[in-house]
């Protein structure tokens, strides 16, 4: 892991710079019910690294999760949630196994072709005959807890699952955290907490409570609809740029 401690060199600049990543990640979250990785790790990972950037996301989007069910606890379909979360459980430690042996380049380029054909599966609805029924929750879990915990990145196995299985968006976010609150406290137990300073502690806290009340107000002025394809293309974007920086360091001397 990364033993780099914000704020690095440049002052305080990426200290905000990491403010104002988690505050948009945050707002998306309340808007869509699974936003924050999917916005917030290849920006993350771009200004942390790839070990930092991950854990990261993971304490921050299990926390904004924690905070969202606390209202939506009692929609929460147990019978289709438990296999999905235990399957997830079971293959984090494979994912911070493979993170901790790839090389940054390798993990890098990895992360954002991960990020960038999860956003494409679920920009295009795709429909998975393997991700239906209670088969279809474990093997989405397993999915999902893998990449969680490898890229940050394990909600899009249980969007399309949920696809599939005709979810309303009502349906869907409470389920979305209490999968995130389940498999984020997984994995930030498997791959260690970030070391951030103090200070980087503190700004990154407020930078989630203003994220969660910015995205509380949005909620019911932003159509679902363009809300949902903003997200995707913040993250498109993001994936594609740290699929970039890796594929550019493989290429190097």
């Amino acid at each position: 892991m990364s033993e780099r401690l914000l704020p690095v060199t440049g002052g305080w600049a990426p200290g905000l710079l990491l403010g104002g990543i988690v505050l948009l990640g945050a707002c998306v979250q309340w808007l869509t019910g699974m936003g924050f990785a999917l916005v917030a790790v290849p920006a993350l990972v771009l200004l942390l690294g790839p070990a930092e950037g991950v854990v990261l996301a993971n304490c921050a989007a299990g926390a904004v999760s924690l905070v969202g069910l606390a209202a939506g606890w009692r929609r929460v379909r147990l019978e289709a949630m438990v296999p999905l979360c235990v399957a997830a459980v079971c293959t984090v430690p494979a994912g911070t196994w493979v993170a901790r042996r790839l090389p940054e380049p390798w993990l890098m380029a990895c992360l954002g072709a991960l990020v960038t054909a999860a956003v494409v599966l679920v920009m295009h609805g795709t429909r998975v005959a393997a991700l239906r029924g209670g088969a279809g929750s474990v093997t989405a879990g397993a999915f999902g807890g893998f990449m969680n915990s490898a890229a940050g990145v394990g909600g899009p196995p249980l969007s399309l699952f949920a696809l599939n299985a005709g979810w309303s968006v009502r349906e869907f976010v409470p389920n979305a955290q209490f999968y995130g609150v389940v498999v984020n406290t997984v994995s930030v137990a498997s791959n260690g907490m970030p070391r951030l300073s103090p200070p980087v502690w503190g700004l990154a806290v407020a930078a989630m409570a203003a994220g969660a009340l910015i995205g509380r107000q949005l909620a019911g002025h932003v159509p679902e609809k363009r809300g949902r394809l903003l997200v995707l293309l913040l993250a498109l974007a993001g994936g594609a740029s740290t699929l970039g920086k890796g594929l550019w360091g493989l290429w190097r001397p």
